[in-house]
């Protein structure tokens, strides 16, 4: 029996999120190229025009790389998140990794950083997915999900069409019925 779940992406959200990229970026441009209105800055150190352009030129690639990774994602035509009788497969954000089966999920929490709240996959052995990575890139954003969260595997409904609080039942309803067969 094949009961396999497909969330896809949320459009809507992505272009939302494209739009607030570009904007960050179009405004570090023009604080990088007007740095002498910035002499009264409250902070004594962001004075330094040189200061200023390498923290401005930071997040020019910061927001230059998220913009460029969502206009990717728009196009992508795979499902957000596939929920099937192996386990997960998440293609929601950066460090997405491909199947992660239900044999090795030891227990889905629930975590809040700042405003966004994650569902956290734990797992028995979080190094061998670390070690799946195709980039290094990946690995260290893996590698940083292990450190900030505990495991290297995060969900989060913020480029998916459903509901955070749905997604999480959903997950922990699949969970418990596929870990007994695990």
């Amino acid at each position: 029996m094949n009961n396999t779940i497909e969330i896809p992406l949320s459009k809507k959200k992505i272009i939302f999120g494209i739009i607030i990229s570009f904007l960050f970026v179009i405004g570090a441009m023009w604080i990088m190229f007007n740095t002498h209105l910035y002499q009264n800055f409250p902070l004594k150190f962001m004075r330094d025009p040189l200061v200023l352009r390498i923290v401005v030129g930071f997040c020019l690639l910061f927001f230059g790389a998220i913009g460029v990774y969502l206009g990717t994602k728009y196009f992508d035509k795979k499902p957000g998140l596939i929920i099937n009788q192996n386990g997960v497969v998440d293609n929601s954000n950066a460090t997405s990794i491909g199947l992660v089966k239900w044999g090795d999920i030891t227990d889905i929490e629930i975590k809040h950083v700042a405003s966004t709240k994650f569902i956290l996959i734990n797992l028995k052995n979080p190094e061998a997915y670390i070690s799946k990575a195709n980039s290094k890139i990946k690995a260290k954003l893996m590698k940083s999900n292990m450190r900030l969260c505990g495991t290297p595997i995060t969900i989060t409904s913020k480029s998916l069409i459903y509901n955070f609080n749905d997604l999480e039942q959903l997950l922990q309803t699949e969970f418990a019925k596929h870990k007994i067969n695990a």
